[in-house]
Formats: C-alpha cells, structure tokens, sequence
C-alpha cells in the first residue's frame, strides 16, 4: 500500500508509526524512573526520553526519505551510532487508506521539511503532569505547514493501571484532523489557554486584552492546540518569543484541517521553510474561529514588540483547501462531536471542572 502512495502521504504515514513508537519510549523512560534531566535553560529541560525519542524519530524518518531536511529540538551528536533497535521502518494504513489531497500529490523530497519536538512539554513531564505532554511531528511543502501528528503518550492515564494509554492525533490540510472527539463550546464564554511557566507582563496584558471569562494555564504547544481542537478553550494566546518551529508546525496543521488558525501577534501566517529561523519572534495566537477579531485585540504596543513573521511563498492551491475547512469546519474532517452536546448541555460547560485536576485555572488573571 505505501509503495503506491504519493510521498507526502507515505511521509505522514510513517510520522504516525515512528510517533507511537517513540511514545512508547517516552512511557518506558518515566517507568524505569531514570530520568537523565538536563536543564538547558530557565525552566527548559531535555531527558533521557527527548534524546532517545528524537534519535528514534529522525533516525528512522531519515533512512527512509533520505532526501528530506528533518530538524529536531534536541542537539544531539550527529555522528552518534544509532541502535538498530531504535528504527520505526513502519507505516500507518490508517493514514494510507486516505487519498492525498490534489494539491500535494506533486510535491518532492527537497519542498519538504520536518519538524520535530519529541517531547513537547518536557518540565511537565518531570513533574509529572502527564496530560500536557505531546510528540510533535509537523511536515511542511514549499514552506507550508500542510501536515501535522500530535501524539500523547500518556493520554488515559487517570483511567487506572490496566488502561491503555495514548492517542495519535493526526491532520493533513485539504483532508481533515483524526483521532478526537470535539465538544461545544459555551457561547456566553470566552476561555483563554496560555503558558503555565512561560509568563512575563507581556503574556499577561496581551491576555488581559483579549477579555477572557477564564484562562487556563497549560504546559505544551502541542496540549494547548489539543484543547482548542477538543472545544475546550476558545483560543490559545502567547505574547512571547519563546516558541519554536518545531513547536508549532504540526499544532498548525491539525487545527487547520479544521478551520482554525495559527498565526504570530499581527496574523501572519508562519514559514517553515529549511531556511527560517527556528524561534518565532513574533508570538502565537491560535483559534478556531474569529481570529481576526483576537489579533485585533491585541494592543499595538505590544504588537510592537514583536517581529512579523516570514510568510512562505504563495501557493493558490494550497489556500483554496484551508479556506474549504474554514467554510467547512466538519465536513469530511473525521471530527467526532458527543451526540448530547448542545451550546447550552451540560458536558459543554463541565470543561473547566474536568480540567482542573491538572492544570492551573484561574478565573482572574
């Protein structure tokens, strides 16, 4: 089946398999307790599961499109022997069982980039906050983040010993996003995710601005995007510099795939192109709905501070089919709504309580 797939598609396929693979490793490192922390910044940490997930990961993805350029959070010795054992050659008949969107049935090896962040949500992951953890694979063409796998290893978790654990959450614009149940949001509320440990004044006014009803402190790019594609907060705000390519390439793309947006403060669409800086100097907000009205919010003196982003290269075809989610939001896009929600049921307005046995949640900032 793969043999026969455009490689775009082979390439998201075989992002799903490594991802699994290298969330196992993540669950196998937290069970053996041996951590192996390093902190490599304020409240920026890398662990034995970000080293070896990263070298699985890029190892495996390499040997099998050797011509594509991966980049990865973790600098690791390039030349460092990888243990045949660590290879995922593997491939997803739950991906390949789709067609590929006609618009990348055409791209080449060298249009594309990945990006890789193993263990999104690292310091949660020490502190054992075990949801906000994600492994992030995004896959760019021509610049665009057009694909994205969000894999949380430790989902389920609360569910007892014997519960399975993880869930791979996938998307490819001009196919939709895979692998969630979506609720509905109130809509006489307006919730706010941001960094639960990443927070200066900057954060807070730009927060502030947007006039949240409440705000929930989250760790991870990857978990924050996750809970606006789940109906649980209404947009996703963070007036810093301190987010990365890899952050925020697969985020991008599986909440485009279902109408969302991502942008930096002055809603510019990023690059991800071989060539960009890694860090995103101009901030990030994300939605699922009205951001326009959110990047209006935002004061001007704060917008000030931020860099415009590099835009990629126009591709006409390519923003035909996120526009077509945008009009379209759950149309042929594998999202699953709970058959009793409502604007005004009860499970739509329980996203606060549930969410406080991990996350800080404050109804004032």
């Amino acid at each position: 089946m793969a043999a026969k797939a455009a490689l775009l598609m082979r390439v998201v396929s075989a992002s799903v398999a490594v991802s699994n693979r290298a969330c196992q490793i993540i669950r196998d490192v937290l069970k053996k307790g041996e951590l192996g922390i390093v902190e490599k910044g304020k409240n920026d940490f890398q662990t034995e599961a970000d080293r070896t997930a990263q070298r699985c990961i890029i190892a495996s993805l390499h040997k099998q499109f050797p011509k594509v350029s991966i980049f990865g959070e973790e600098a690791l010795d390039p030349s460092e022997k990888i243990p045949e054992d660590l290879f995922e050659l593997g491939f997803s008949d739950e991906v390949l069982a789709h067609d590929c969107p006609e618009y990348l049935k055409d791209v080449k090896d060298e249009e594309i980039v990945i990006w890789v962040d193993p263990v999104d949500g690292t310091a949660e992951y020490t502190q054992g906050l075990l949801d906000h953890v994600t492994c992030l694979i995004g896959i760019s063409a021509r610049g665009h983040s057009v694909a994205g796998i969000i894999n949380q290893p430790f989902y389920n978790y609360k569910a007892g010993p014997d519960a399975e654990l993880g869930r791979c959450i996938w998307g490819i614009i001009g196919l939709g996003s895979f692998g969630f149940t979506r609720d509905v949001l109130p809509k006489d509320e307006f919730i706010v995710t941001t960094s639960r440990s990443h927070s200066d004044r900057l954060v807070t006014e730009t927060v502030e601005a947007c006039e949240p009803t409440s705000v929930v402190r989250v760790g991870g790019a990857g978990h924050k995007v996750l809970l606006l594609i789940e109906g649980k907060v209404h947009a996703y705000v963070f007036a810093s510099k301190g987010c990365k390519k890899w952050d925020t390439c697969a985020p991008e793309s599986v909440l485009a795939a279902v109408g969302g947006r991502l942008t930096d403060m002055h809603g510019i669409k990023m690059s991800y192109g071989a060539g960009v800086q890694r860090k995103n100097t101009g901030g990030i907000l994300a939605t699922v709905s009205d951001h326009d009205y959110i990047v209006n919010k935002v004061p001007e003196h704060v917008k000030e501070v931020f860099d415009k982003s590099v835009e990629a290269q126009d591709w006409p075809e390519f923003e035909l089919a996120r526009i077509q989610h945008m009009n379209n939001k759950d149309v042929d896009q594998g999202v699953k709504r709970k058959k009793t929600d409502t604007p005004d049921s009860d499970s739509s307005r329980s996203t606060k309580s549930d969410l406080l046995a991990d996350e800080t949640l404050d109804t004032k900032l």
